[in-house]
């Protein structure tokens, strides 16, 4: 058994079962051994940044890693974006960095770089294989160390020639370390807290914004009158029918301020002190009111869910969840507009689906228009490095086959990783692209008031403009092999989406609506 066999079937074992890759010559001792160990899939991104973000996607859903393979230094670089994306919702992935053969690397040949640095950057776990003995011990580290709560990324660099020589040896998995529970004193002491009847807020984010979360989240709310939000990007957050439905803390710092208002006592389960994204000249980054009190219930890495039970049985042990009630908007008519078109996907919204959310300025009124829609899990943009949706799309339909993927894309970030229609064109998922098309990066039009910059005209304009020329995204859609169709109106939004859902593999509708600004 040659090393990368071995590295394979130790990754297999250890239920990594995907592997997405972009593969280049140090790579290709690896790529013929995937034949070798069938329980490994492979599927195969034009783009590091599909690749990775498909990763993110998958881990998301399925909630174990999948494996990225990547090309030397730059194959990583290009795949950093997504993988910022992952850092910041704690995605466990598994990168495997092929590298030149050790032998080589003092010649300085073109791709030879310093990759250490590169994955350095994720502050995740970074281990260079150092012999092909060892390969299936560094393997199963790499998978342990990506599993431990809260999640991160692992980066196993492979030299070329430990994956053709021989003498590998699988190694049995590692069990990963479980979130540390939260102290009964803490939990006691966020209880009086809630107790005083000072103004409080719960902010939540991570595991809490899964199921159980979301259930003892509503029964504290609803005893003590305590206000709960959740982080403004949550990595998966199950909402719907049948679900306690909380706010989400605004994109804006104005919108967070407002919302924030009044609040004492800010209470953190698995979220961070709130910031503004940006600085701006004149405005404070930090969004904690002045004068408010900030309690750690629980930190990412320790038991957010079980923390949070236990606070619910503290004070609200006889108290009942509020559950969201189904309630569909009525399918709207008339042309296209970042208003209605929320309105036909809330209403058309299908069972158990999955949203992977990039619509940016487009979709500023979604959430309203699906709270009430069937139960669905909701992927967002955790880092803010936009080219995520469509890749995460692709990686959660993978995840989960059974299931309805809805990709909702903006057209200017969708062009980063727009090549991730032809993996999901290959491999026949079932994803659904609504792509929000105004022809412009419209919340950087927004950004560039709300800085205060002073003098902008044509030139600046003209940077954040997408219409010379238009782009033609249903023959930029059929020419990777999905199908797709063009929407001016709700009717033809409506009418396209429920064709696209009752059809197997994807699609994708080009809906043009104006911008915001």
């Amino acid at each position: 058994m040659n090393g990368a066999q071995s590295l394979i079937r130790t990754l297999a074992d250890a239920g990594v079962e995907v592997c997405f890759g972009n593969p280049g010559t140090s790579e290709m001792h690896f790529v013929a051994a995937l034949d070798s160990v069938p329980e490994m899939r492979g599927v195969l991104g034009l783009f590091e940044g599909v690749v990775t973000g498909a990763a993110d996607g998958y881990a998301r859903i399925a909630g174990k890693p999948a494996a990225t393979l990547l090309h030397l230094g730059p194959g990583l670089g290009n795949g950093l974006a997504n993988l910022h994306n992952a850092r910041r919702a704690h995605t466990p992935i598994v990168n495997v960095v092929g590298d030149h053969a050790t032998y080589h690397k003092r010649y300085d040949a073109p791709l030879e770089s310093d990759i250490e640095a590169v994955a350095g950057s994720l502050t995740g776990w970074v281990r260079r294989c150092d012999s092909t003995a060892d390969l299936g011990a560094d393997a199963a580290a790499a998978v342990a160390a990506a599993q431990d709560a809260p999640g991160r990324v692992a980066t196993l660099i492979l030299p070329a020639d430990l994956s053709w020589n021989d003498g590998g040896v699988p190694v049995a998995p590692i069990p990963p370390r479980a979130p540390r529970p939260v102290a009964a004193t803490t939990v006691k002491a966020v209880a009086e807290i809630l107790r005083t009847g000072e103004p409080v807020a719960v902010l939540a984010g991570g595991p809490a914004c899964r199921e159980a979360g979301l259930l003892a989240l509503s029964r504290i709310v609803t005893a003590t009158g305590a206000k709960t939000l959740i982080e403004t990007f949550p990595a998966r957050l199950e909402r719907g029918a049948g679900l306690p439905a909380f706010e989400r803390l605004g994109y804006l710092a104005e919108q967070a301020t407002y919302q924030l208002n009044g609040i004492r006592h800010l209470v953190l389960a698995g979220a961070k002190a709130p910031v503004s994204f940006f600085a701006y000249p004149g405005k404070a980054s930090e969004l904690v009111p002045e004068g408010a009190q900030v309690h750690v219930l629980a930190e990412l890495g320790e038991d957010v869910t079980g923390a949070l039970e236990a606070l619910a049985t503290e004070v609200a042990a006889d108290t009942e969840p509020v559950l969201q009630q189904p309630q569909r908007p009525a399918l709207p008519t008339g042309p296209l507009t970042a208003q209605n078109w929320v309105e036909v996907i809330g209403a058309l919204l299908p069972e158990n689906a999955i949203i992977s959310d990039e619509a940016n300025t487009s979709g500023l009124l979604l959430p309203a228009a699906t709270a009430g829609a069937p139960r669905h899990d909701l992927l967002t943009l955790t880092g803010g490095a936009i080219g995520q949706g469509l890749p995460v799309a692709t990686g959660a339909a993978v995840a989960a086959p059974d299931r309805p993927v809805i990709a909702l894309q903006a057209d200017g970030s969708a062009l980063y990783t727009i090549s991730a229609l032809w993996t999901q064109a290959r491999e026949n998922l079932d994803v659904t692209t609504v792509l929000l098309n105004n022809r412009a990066y419209a919340i950087l039009r927004m950004e560039l008031q709300r800085v205060g910059a002073e003098g902008s005209g044509p030139k600046a304009n003209a940077l954040l403009d997408l219409s010379r020329p238009d782009l033609d995204f249903v023959k930029i859609a059929e020419g990777m092999g999905v199908p797709a169709s063009r929407a001016t109106t709700a009717e033809e939004l409506a009418e396209q989406f429920s064709r696209a859902l009752a059809e197997p593999g994807p699609h994708l509708i080009d809906a043009i609506v104006p911008p915001l600004l």
